[in-house]
């Protein structure tokens, strides 16, 4: 009993820190993006360092996803951390913005992995009691990933060199490869092996055609310009395809029977508009912090820390409280409610924002975060039956990257067209060498550019709140089905 319960420990640990460093990257780059993007000369282009590892990891999660409830999840879970510390090496070593970027792409197509992987297994190896508790844990620990990113990235940026935002992955990717090596046994799953790679091919078109449509249009082209329109029916046609084929195949890559449920449905549309105001405010959070109130690299990471305590405190407190009332509905609700209305006091700031201002709306932002995020992922993969929980997780995780993707990208194009051109080398550094009338006049171009993104992101938030109120108020601690015998352990 000791030995199978120190066991669960371990592996759950092993788990998490996998999920630490996927979700740190998803933000780690946040504070260095000001001057990864001078450096480089890329302030246009500021946005897709977040897109594109985005876009990938979202792009590959419904594979990974299938591919777990199809041939098992441990050789691809470990394969995916592989992946993501070969990443991680390439984008220490980029010498070009378009280096970069594709790098960070590839090192998204492991993050796919992680994200989507730890949590299926988290919900394969722990019983219903447990699962919620561990939410909470696995919760706090996305949203000190995730808030903490800015930090460990300004730091490092400022006293290292932003490289190392990316070599730091190693040593610790390196500790997480091995125990989950050790000690991580699962179920060898044995299934019809078909893999619908025309689904996959035409959902990855359709991610592309939206990214590349909303950060293009009305910045790069016109959105009457015929690329724009291209994109645009691009989409269209791809999604119809897609729909046709996930209903003909025997094995879709996104099983088209589990939007019939209104908690995987709602639920997945909310992660959307969540993922793009979590990503979004690590974005561009920094970026005022940085260029308009004018605080070092190292500290504009230090002033998240309100967000990440909010985060962390209000997801283990729903966490075990969701665990004990069997009821998560008006939780994600009243988060996505608290989150939005941060988004709207971050309207409010100007250069004259002071820290401690910052820092309380910071605090609320993330308490929202924390109340939904996990709570929401409980909620679909209780509902799921058992056979395609991968399936059902996998569609959150890239619902999630969706947001990252097309909605950061939306949230990009808005910071570039009010931004205006002539500032593509601009580095916190640099401010300091200007005139103080040249510095003033940066200073309120970034400060209107950043509150213009939340300006677009406090109406989004508010619609996601009124989608999660018809959520079906089920009851978590409902007996589940038995799992199925898939074979010996591997």
């Amino acid at each position: 009993m000791l030995s199978a319960r120190r066991d669960l420990w371990v592996s759950m640990g092993s788990l998490m820190l996998t999920m630490f460093l996927a979700a740190l990257d998803q933000t780690v780059v946040a504070t260095a993006l000001p001057t990864i993007a001078g450096e480089l000369h890329g302030v246009d282009s500021l946005s897709w360092l977040v897109t594109a590892f985005a876009l990938t990891s979202g792009i590959s999660t419904p594979l990974y996803g299938k591919l777990s409830d199809m041939y098992g999840r441990r050789r691809l879970y470990l394969s995916a951390i592989a992946l993501f510390l070969a990443g991680s090496a390439l984008c220490g070593l980029a010498t070009t913005m378009g280096q970069l970027i594709a790098f960070r792409a590839f090192q998204g197509i492991g993050a796919g992995g992680l994200m989507v992987l730890t949590m299926t297994i988290m919900a394969d190896i722990a019983t219903p009691a447990q699962r919620a508790r561990f939410q909470g844990l696995f919760g706090a620990v996305m949203g000190v990933a995730s808030i903490s990113g800015p930090l460990v990235g300004g730091l490092l940026t400022e006293h290292v060199s932003w490289r190392w935002i990316f070599y730091i992955n190693l040593p610790l990717g390196a500790v997480a490869l091995a125990v989950a090596f050790a000690v991580l046994k699962l179920p060898r799953r044995t299934s019809p092996h078909r893999i619908d790679w025309l689904g996959f091919a035409l959902i990855s078109g359709v991610l592309i055609c939206l990214t590349l449509l909303a950060a293009w249009g009305g910045v790069t082209y016109a959105w009457s310009s015929p690329v724009i329109l291209g994109l645009g029916v691009g989409s269209a046609v791809l999604l119809g395809l897609f729909v046709l084929v996930e209903r003909r195949v025997a094995e879709p890559i996104v099983p088209l029977r589990l939007f019939a449920d209104r908690t995987l449905s709602l639920g997945a549309a909310a992660i959307v508009l969540l993922a793009t105001g979590m990503l979004g405010a690590a974005t561009f959070l920094a970026t005022f912090l940085q260029l308009v109130t004018g605080v070092s690299v190292s500290n504009s990471g230090l002033l998240t820390i309100p967000m990440m305590a909010g985060m962390v405190v209000t997801s283990m407190i729903s966490g075990q409280f969701v665990a004990r009332v069997g009821r998560y509905k008006w939780f994600v609700v009243a988060g996505v409610l608290v989150t939005a209305l941060a988004a709207f006091l971050f309207t409010t700031m100007s250069a004259a924002t002071g820290a401690f201002t910052c820092g309380v709306y910071m605090l609320i932002f993330g308490a929202g975060l924390g109340m939904v995020m996990q709570n929401l992922l409980l909620g679909v993969q209780s509902t799921a039956p058992p056979r395609d929980r991968g399936a059902a997780t996998s569609a959150i995780t890239f619902a999630r990257g969706i947001g990252g993707a097309v909605g950061v990208s939306i949230l990009g194009a808005v910071f570039t067209s009010r931004l205006g051109s002539g500032v593509g080398s601009i580095t916190p550094a640099a401010l300091d060498h200007l005139s103080q009338a040249a510095r003033h006049g940066l200073q309120l171009a970034f400060a209107d550019a950043v509150t213009g993104v939340f300006a677009v992101l406090t109406p989004l938030l508010v619609l996601g709140a009124v989608l999660l109120a018809f959520l079906p108020d089920v009851r978590l601690a409902a007996p589940e089905p038995a799992a199925e015998k898939v074979g010996a352990s591997t």
